[in-house]
């Protein structure tokens, strides 16, 4: 591959003028509704194979509809004739052909028998090829054998090398050619039944010792295997792996990978032991700082309530919330102040323990830190139909009660009452 160079100096992309799918230069900029702009091929492609949702905030896109970012492509023009007039093109050293990279990968197969070999140097080549181009991810995850043997890295770990940066590099290239990969059976079934069933036990290694780029790539490559009820059982069964995920989801860790482990936990929670196994090992705790921060992203609390909801359909998480007062605040007061997705699974917690299961000590906590009136503003606004019978549910739940503030709610202003 042809790249551009400047003698005795090194020049760096901006960032914004990369395709965040691609990750190369754009050639033709557009921008979607969310105003994200992507390169129109890659965008195009992306939607082209049924996605409805922009690839960077995936929220869900009511158009597909793009628009040229002429301004984007005027600067970008701009900086290339720029690098044009100062570089002479040459053949980067760092990116391999794909001869060179076949041939990189059988010293890699090879590596655990010949200890000359520099089996780290040889991985990293791997690495800067996957980062270099999403055809050259498509290659690798299409490459026959290639997945069997970054997986028989994990699995047989004490043969190949103790060190956690093999371990680390391993995830890594991994984690950039998971979107490539087709069938994520394949993936599952290599990693949670091979033959000596050692991958969850490298993996709690990474998320202990790693950097937070390899945690995020670990907890991203459980969370594409977790497919099905016996892979999310199968990976629960590891608890070591489970209580570091937990950790690396407190308020004092990267948003980034905050978000990532909380998304890994959400697509494993499903079967009610899981459940169960969450909420033993403290997972309501974590949540509920998570949503007692002012600080914490909006993603991050999307992915918090949901899983506050998740863990609130057990007796065991219900009881730990109810508990806690603040707790039941805290996801009272995202209602509307975040985002829809919030408001939703914010709701839904509280109407699945306050009106489904009655839980007294929540509805009085609900009580307390003014939820009727949230509730009545949250039913008169623009609100999905599910929320808005939630609502009425739960004002229900609170008008058999004299002394609550519905008994001397006015309704002579503009506020309707919902029964």
């Amino acid at each position: 591959m042809v790249r551009e160079r400047v003698v005795d100096l090194c020049i760096t992309v901006p960032t914004f003028f990369k395709c965040p799918i691609s990750l190369d230069v754009m050639k033709s900029p557009v921008s979607l509704c969310t105003g994200v702009t992507y390169d129109r091929s890659s965008i195009q492609r992306w939607l082209d194979d049924g996605n409805n949702t922009c690839p960077a905030t995936m929220q869900i896109l009511p158009t597909k509809d793009f628009v040229p970012n002429r301004t984007l492509h005027s600067l970008i023009q701009i900086w290339t004739d720029s690098v044009h007039h100062r570089v002479e093109p040459v053949v980067s050293p760092s990116v391999l052909s794909n001869q060179q990279l076949l041939q990189t990968i059988t010293d890699l197969a090879s590596s655990g028998l010949n200890r000359t070999l520099n089996r780290f140097g040889l991985i990293m080549k791997v690495i800067h090829f996957a980062q270099d181009s999403d055809q050259n991810r498509t290659f690798l995850a299409k490459l026959d054998g290639f997945i069997p043997l970054m997986v028989s890295f994990l699995d047989n770990v004490e043969n190949v090398d103790k060190s956690i940066e093999f371990l680390e590099q391993t995830l890594t290239v991994l984690g950039l050619i998971l979107e490539k990969i087709k069938v994520r059976e394949g993936l599952k079934n290599l990693v949670l039944k091979g033959k000596n069933k050692k991958c969850l036990d490298s993996m709690v290694l990474v998320l202990q010792k790693g950097s937070n780029n390899s945690r995020i790539a670990t907890a991203r490559v459980l969370k594409f295997i977790a497919i099905d009820a016996e892979s999310e059982l199968l990976i629960a069964e590891n608890e070591a792996l489970l209580t570091e995920l937990l950790k690396l989801s407190s308020p004092e860790n990267d948003s980034k990978l905050i978000e990532n482990c909380l998304s890994c936990l959400i697509a494993i929670s499903k079967p009610k032991r899981n459940k169960q196994k969450l909420v033993k090992i403290g997972v309501m705790k974590i949540l509920s700082k998570l949503l007692k921060e002012s600080n914490t992203s909006v993603t991050v609390v999307e992915k918090a309530l949901k899983l506050v909801e998740t863990a609130s359909s057990t007796s065991e998480g219900r009881r730990e919330m109810c508990e806690d007062a603040a707790f039941v605040a805290a996801i009272l007061n995202k209602i509307r102040n975040v985002s829809n997705v919030a408001t939703e699974h914010a709701v839904t917690t509280l109407w699945s323990v306050c009106y489904l299961f009655r839980d007294q000590k929540a509805q009085e906590a609900v009580t307390m830190a003014n939820g009727l009136t949230k509730i009545l503003l949250l039913i008169q606004s623009n609100c999905s139909p599910q929320v808005r019978q939630m609502c009425t549910d739960l004002l229900k739940i609170f008008r058999v009660n004299s002394k609550s503030c519905l008994s001397s709610y006015d309704t002579k202003t503009s506020h309707i009452m919902p029964f």
